[in-house]
């Protein structure tokens, strides 16, 4: 077994993906530690190019305000929620943007900033185990040409996806297809990006909306997505996505680009973060991924930053990425969801009437007080979320199947 030259570093950070790259980046911008990104070689087991979305809150605490400009493909400054029935509810979350980061133009822009750091490498190479060692950790992987290599460090953060997931009360999926259409008239409002659009038919367990996000009058991803227990097949959602675009958007003549799949896990499992003495987890499989919404790629950016003062401070300790508080409320809207207590469209589209547009942006991150908490709970059906809320902390957690098909979180 051979040592690859230079193969020791602080940090070594298994998964090039949204997680991986963002702490990679986190920790060479402030100088905390060196790092080393292990990455797929180009071939099956790189993932293809993903869509990961966030709103900026507009301050220093947002989601790295500033940091990623050169990744931003698009911004909006409106959202807008379409109910099944009512017409369209568009919100001004001013100084918040909706902002649309592409995963190649995002991973070369850390890849340059690593380059330039005296302190930060990628390395192609496919990683098989992860263990503690004596003073630290050790990765062994294999590279393109075929060696054999082994990368020691003080600590190990492993972003790659779990093989199952861990035990759950409930778990529901996030699943969507998206197509990069372009049509053939101006069909798009550029400064509007469709959170949610119900105008679709639901399933006869969870919900379904459309998702669509303007690039210009004549383009834009069009998304169909479910919150359900099972992925859908190819087929089903390019029926549903015809749908959506011809019959519901009334787009007329367009052609479709590209087009990208995925599934987010949507459970109030408990992620260990910790694995090792020396080795953590991170991204999704570090529990970043909101339980009751799928978004990921803010939470990423706090977490990160939290993982590089923790270890400026010389704690070896990883903070969770979100708090307790915001887990329990989205494990009693998992269970209201998924037992159909609730109507999911309803719900969201009065949670969008109801609320602020900024408050509404804090509880989705997780970021509103108790007071602010409790008021957006009495505009909620009082009746079945409190009952549901007495009911959780009494489900046993049990496992569930994993989906079928990667993720790719927004």
């Amino acid at each position: 077994m051979s040592r690859v030259p230079g193969g020791t570093s602080d940090v070594v950070v298994v998964g090039g993906g949204a997680a991986g790259l963002s702490l990679a980046y986190r920790l060479v911008e402030t100088g905390v530690a060196t790092v080393t990104v292990v990455e797929p070689p180009d071939g099956p087991l790189r993932p293809a190019e993903r869509t990961w979305c966030y709103w900026d809150q507009g301050d220093k605490d947002g989601a790295g305000e500033g940091d990623f400009d050169e990744a931003v493909t698009a911004t909006w400054p409106l959202l807008r929620v379409h109910g099944p029935d009512d017409g369209p509810l568009t919100v001004d979350p001013a100084p918040s943007r909706y902002r649309m980061v592409r995963s190649t133009a995002f991973e070369r822009l850390v890849h340059d900033r690593l380059e330039r750091s005296p302190g930060g490498r990628v390395l192609r190479a496919t990683a098989h185990s992860v263990r503690d060692v004596p003073g630290g950790a050790e990765v062994r992987c294999t590279a393109a040409d075929g060696r054999t290599l082994t990368l020691n460090s003080r600590y190990v953060f492993d972003s790659r996806p779990l093989r199952a997931l861990p035990p759950a009360r409930t778990q529901l999926f996030q699943h969507f297809r998206g197509w990069f259409v372009r049509t053939r008239t101006d069909r798009f409002d550029p400064e509007v990006a469709d959170l949610m659009d119900f105008r679709v038919p639901q399933p006869r367990h969870g919900l379904a909306f459309g998702y669509v996000l303007p690039l210009a009058p004549d383009r834009a991803l069009v998304e169909y997505t479910e919150f359900s227990r099972t992925p859908l097949t190819t087929a089903a959602y390019e029926r549903a996505l015809r749908h959506y675009a011809r019959d519901v958007l009334r787009l007329g003549e367009f052609t479709v680009d590209t087009a990208e799949q995925g599934v987010i896990p949507m459970t109030d499992a408990r992620f260990p973060r910790r694995i090792g003495a020396a080795v953590f987890r991170i991204g999704t499989a570090g529990g970043a991924t909101r339980p009751a919404t799928g978004y990921t790629f803010a939470a990423v950016q706090r977490h990160s930053r939290a993982i590089a003062a923790a270890l400026r401070d010389g704690r070896d300790s990883v903070p969770a990425p979100h708090g307790r508080r915001a887990l329990a409320m989205d494990a009693v809207l998992l269970r209201a969801l998924d037992t159909g207590r609730i109507d999911g469209p309803a719900f969201f589209t009065d949670l969008f009437r109801r609320t602020p547009p900024q408050r509404l942006l804090r509880f989705l991150d997780g970021a509103t007080s108790v007071r602010e908490e409790w008021g957006i709970g009495l505009r909620t059906p009082v009746g079945p979320m409190l009952r549901t809320a007495l009911e959780v902390p009494f489900l046993p957690r049990r496992p569930h199947p994993a989906p079928g098909t990667g993720k790719s979180p927004r």
